[in-house]
């Protein structure tokens, strides 16, 4: 009789082997609901954090480009944050969409450019995109989740919340497609990137390279051979580029040897990177394009601080 009493005061969901209220057993129930819950905020914060690094290592000089990496890292920290915070559906569908939409512009820009801007490969922006595919499967199917039974929802409208109940079978598989979809995308999109603009042809063995001059904002600058202006490194010595790995993909190496052409009237060289290609120098400066000239005349590049050091356009009188 005791027990009879305590079993029946313990409620419906106190048993070990009662169903929890999405249908299957409690704790199980629970804990993947709150797995996808963290792992879905985390990965979306993560992936913000990666942006916030991009933007204030080079991308923030980019124009509408930078505003639209700060946009991304404001958007998808609050997002991280709510789902973290309130598990809510509502915001994990937000997030799931925001997550994959901005995989699609990373996917545009690498393929046809964005705003005069087109990507180059780094390891930051396939971090980025594979954490973007994975908070999408977690927040969808966070999203997607089955409510509990007997229980009002208040996150999302009744009607769209029966639909998602009734189609969360349907809703899983469908989330699998569209995640294996997006990283089938996002490894061709890597793999056939190529340079940045005004890079130049690939290191190796390639003819002279003939440095021209172009006026930017009064000032006469040394160009490359396309037209887009050249920079130098502070931290560089006259027989070493420190600017390598990560900061070779913002900065490319001018490829040795080059030429003066008219105007150009500083000391040409070659110093050798650590990598074994030839760099072309100028009056003791390895020379460099910058990823944020898209186009001839620009110098977005002129006076940043950045990747450990100032870098300046390289003027005529050198």
């Amino acid at each position: 009789m005791d027990t009879d009493r305590i079993n029946q005061q313990a409620g419906p969901e106190t048993g070990a082997g009662r169903p929890g209220p999405d249908g299957r057993a409690g704790s199980p129930g629970r804990a993947i609901t709150a797995g996808l819950r963290v792992t879905g905020a985390g990965l979306l914060i993560a992936a913000a954090a990666i942006h916030l690094d991009l933007y204030l290592t080079g991308y923030r000089s980019i124009p509408v480009i930078g505003g639209l990496f700060l946009l991304q890292v404001i958007v998808g920290f609050l997002l991280g944050a709510v789902v973290l915070a309130t598990g809510s559906r509502l915001a994990a569908a937000a997030g799931a969409v925001f997550a994959l939409a901005t995989l699609g512009g990373y996917l545009l820009s690498v393929w046809a450019g964005l705003f005069g801007f087109k990507e180059v490969r780094t390891t930051a922006g396939i971090a980025a995109g594979v954490m973007e595919v994975a908070a999408f499967a977690a927040l969808a199917a966070l999203a997607a989740r089955p409510r509990p039974s007997g229980r009002p929802l208040r996150t999302l409208p009744s009607p769209t919340a029966a639909w998602l109940d009734r189609e969360a079978p349907r809703a899983a598989a469908a989330i699998g497609g569209v995640s294996v979809v997006a990283l089938v995308l996002l490894g061709v999109a890597v793999a056939g990137v190529g340079g940045p603009p005004g890079a130049g042809p690939p290191a190796g063995p390639a003819a002279t390279a003939v440095l021209k001059t172009t006026t930017i904002n009064g000032t006469t600058v040394v160009t490359n051979g396309k037209g887009f202006t050249l920079y130098w490194f502070a931290p560089d010595t006259p027989a070493r580029s420190v600017c390598t790995g990560a900061c070779a993909q913002y900065w490319p190496p001018v490829t040795g040897p080059a030429a003066a052409g008219q105007g150009v009237s500083g000391a040409l060289s070659t110093i050798t990177r650590s990598d074994g290609t030839k760099q072309a120098t100028y009056d003791g400066h390895p020379l460099y394009t910058y990823i944020a000239d898209t186009a001839p005349g620009q110098a977005h590049g002129n006076n940043l601080n950045l990747n450990g050091g100032l870098w300046h356009e390289v003027t005529v009188s050198g």
